[in-house]
């Protein structure tokens, strides 16, 4: 059954079922526990998160590997418990997107923590792979060496 969503950039807007999607434990550095994905067309390349409650709460998010093919998320045994995910293949990966406030023109992927979506839940995980870039230029061309 669509659900109503009221969002501060959108307005109201009708989500299916399977655009909704639960945080058990919410996400780092953010308030709200139950979000909607949306986006304008199908395959789009950016969505958003929105919150469900909370009209002024909605985050861009992307796929990242279209823009990092050679990107992967390593766990620490404890996080993939926390997850409960058992087989990686059911796995949606979604990573934050931001423009920095002082050049628009530099967006950015938090690639540190990326959103595992499967069975809509989702969990904001800390990566363990070796090149996990909080801000990762999403146009840059190529990989950069982590920076600590």
């Amino acid at each position: 059954m669509p659900e109503i969503v009221n969002s501060s950039r959108f307005g109201s807007i009708e989500v299916s079922d399977d655009a909704v999607i639960d945080f058990p434990a919410g996400l780092i550095g953010v308030g709200g526990s139950r979000f909607a994905l949306i986006g304008r067309d199908e395959g789009d390349a950016f969505l958003w998160l929105q919150e469900t409650e909370l009209p002024e709460l909605a985050l861009p998010v992307t796929d990242p590997f279209p823009f990092f093919p050679d990107y992967e998320v390593l766990l620490a045994d404890a996080e993939a418990e926390r997850t409960g995910i058992t087989d990686p293949a059911d796995v949606g990966v979604l990573v934050v997107v931001r423009a920095d406030a002082d050049d628009p023109a530099a967006i950015g992927a938090n690639l540190l923590a990326p959103i595992l979506v499967a069975g809509g839940v989702g969990h904001q995980v800390m990566n363990e792979a070796g090149w996990a870039p909080l801000r990762e230029p999403l146009f840059a061309g190529g990989r950069r060496p982590a920076v600590a």
